[in-house]
């Protein structure tokens, strides 16, 4: 299995820029943790050294459903700003998404057409008089390409299909960075209310809600207590 991720500040100021580089930090660590296998697609820096305005990051592997629900929505952070001394702002938002995967486009020996001509260049009158240049075709981009570099037409042809795949590549990566840009909507779209993660001061600790009821317990207790001395 395999995600797209953005891990984006918006159009927030440099303090969520701090943020998102510090959340890119601890998030890494853990895709590590749980074997996960990660590749950065795209970065955006942010105004100030050290700061992330937007980073995708594609991570694949098993259970991936299950830890990327820890991550996914608002992550807040609680502390003084690092940039501004006198900034009265306690809390900051940036946002962890998931981006639509695009398939990537497969070369199939079906889709390419080969068309023969006369090598132009140098090599002289043997190589003129031969179509052993090859101009292939892959039909469902309209990408073509040209081999001339041998007297052979079949290597011309290997050649020929070996840059076709990497003009595809080319344009499946533009694809996709052409995705990431669209979705740059992602941006206006953090939800400040409930927070999947909450990180504290400048360590950057991680706020963990407690779920004991044993102070409740202790309250009960002391109000007991209290009522039988009354």
């Amino acid at each position: 299995m395999e995600k797209i991720l953005q891990i984006t500040a918006g159009r927030g100021p440099a303090e969520c820029c701090w943020v998102v580089s510090q959340v890119l930090k601890l998030f890494l660590q853990e895709v590590k943790a749980e074997g996960l296998e990660y590749t950065i697609l795209h970065q955006e820096k942010g105004t100030q050294n050290g700061t992330v305005q937007s980073v995708t990051i594609g991570v694949k592997g098993k259970n991936l459903n299950t830890f990327l629900a820890t991550w996914l929505g608002t992550i807040q952070w609680i502390g003084t700003s690092n940039f501004r001394k006198y900034h009265k702002r306690k809390n900051w938002f940036i946002g962890v998404f998931e981006l639509k995967l695009l398939k990537p486009t497969e070369i199939k020996d079906n889709d390419i057409s080969f068309q023969t001509m006369r090598s132009t260049g140098p090599g002289g009158q043997h190589v003129n008089k031969v179509n052993s240049a090859v101009r292939a075709t892959h039909h469902p981009t309209g990408i073509q390409v040209v081999a001339m570099d041998n007297r052979s037409q079949h290597q011309n042809k290997k050649l020929a299909k070996t840059r076709l795949q990497e003009k595809v590549n080319e344009a499946n990566l533009r694809q996709l960075k052409n995705s990431i840009s669209d979705q740059w909507e992602n941006h206006l779209k953090l939800q400040r209310g409930k927070p999947v993660r909450v990180f504290k001061g400048t360590d950057f600790k991680h706020q963990k809600k407690n779920k004991s009821f044993k102070p409740k317990r202790q309250k009960l207790k002391n109000d007991l207590k209290q009522q039988k001395w009354d």
